[in-house]
């Protein structure tokens, strides 16, 4: 906490704080708010109600109203705070709704006469409730944990063949001198600017002819060949000396003992660069699964949460608690291994 109030205490200025120690904190702050404010207000808003998320102005925190059990009434009715006629403000529980007109009864002395209001002289009695509810009605309705097995095998198979696709392609293309090396790392890199939605319907009809339409494994193929992954690769294996590999031919090793025993463990910093990326990539993979996946038991995480999303109406609030759960193992695996990011790109050139 010490070193953490040091760095925040730092001043340009000599006698005080000037301009420039003002203008960097409210940069920090907006970066800050634009950073973490949507994820803050994802996971309020998965507390709330349906009706508390279409309020408008909206809220930050989740508010419920209060209820309270009447004698003779088989729920909890809803309590408001009613204006009467002589300006004096009661707490009362409302029995019903007839148009704009509430009907309301003393809770204290449900027997009373029935006290009807105007709808815009009551304002119901609310308070910041973090309930459960949603997460716990999202996973009744919700398969979790088939589709959690779903993304998890997902995640998992299509980072282990990303890493040996990749790293065979980048050690071809840094350590093999051959003719149209080059071009190939150009025509490679430029299909970066081909957006998935460009070639949705032909890699779907190469999925459908090889029979892997519907399956977890189409899923996984066309995704491992990432251009990305080559590059940043190519790059780190660029520092590792030629006379490395030399030597290994000297002593009698095969093309494929240097790749195994050389090239692969002195790359491991960038190689847990890349599985880092694979990991977020698969695990947030919306469209290819949305296209490929029909039966409901193949579907990932992402996939299965568009299930909550009807012709006419959005369950926000189980669509909102079940992408906080969602969320959770790859912020968790990204808090643990979010070094290895900051080092590899600083190793690997890329920026």
């Amino acid at each position: 906490m010490a070193a953490i109030a040091r760095f925040l205490g730092r001043q340009r200025g000599l006698g005080g704080p000037d301009w420039a120690d003002y203008a960097t904190y409210l940069y920090l702050f907006i970066g800050t708010v634009l950073m973490f404010g949507p994820v803050l207000w994802l996971i309020s808003s998965s507390f709330k109600d349906q009706n508390d998320l279409l309020r408008f102005p909206p809220r930050l925190l989740p508010y419920h109203q209060e209820t309270i059990v009447v004698d003779g009434y088989d729920n909890p009715l809803p309590l408001y705070e009613v204006t009467l006629e002589d300006g004096s403000v009661r707490q009362l529980a409302r029995i019903r709704r007839v148009g704009i007109e509430g009907q309301h009864i003393d809770p204290a002395n449900p027997a009373a006469e029935v006290i009807r209001v105007n709808i815009n002289q009551t304002k119901p009695v609310e308070s910041v409730l973090f309930t459960l509810d949603n997460y716990i009605n999202g996973a009744q309705r919700f398969n979790f944990v088939a589709y959690f097995i779903n993304t998890v095998f997902v995640t998992v198979v299509a980072t282990i063949l990303t890493l040996l696709v990749n790293s065979m392609a980048a050690f071809a293309l840094s350590k093999y001198k051959f003719r149209g090396s080059t071009a190939i790392l150009l025509i490679m890199i430029s299909t970066l600017l081909v957006p998935l939605s460009v070639i949705l319907i032909p890699l779907l009809l190469v999925i459908t002819q090889v029979k892997m339409f519907d399956s977890l494994i189409g899923v996984i193929i066309p995704s491992i060949a990432t251009p990305t992954g080559v590059f940043l690769l190519r790059q780190y294996m660029l520092t590792i000396p030629d006379e490395l590999l030399e030597s290994a031919r000297l002593d009698g090793a095969t093309e494929w003992r240097i790749y195994l025993q050389v090239i692969i463990p002195l790359a491991r910093p960038a190689l847990a660069v890349l599985a880092i990326f694979s990991v977020m990539w698969r695990w947030n993979d919306f469209l290819w699964p949305l296209v490929v996946l029909q039966s409901s038991e193949n579907f990932t995480l992402q996939v299965g949460l568009n299930s909550f999303r009807g012709e006419l109406q959005v369950q926000w609030d189980l669509l909102l608690s079940m992408t906080v759960l969602t969320l959770l193992p790859v912020t968790v695996v990204f808090a643990f291994l979010q070094k290895y990011i900051t080092t590899g790109i600083a190793t690997t050139g890329m920026k």
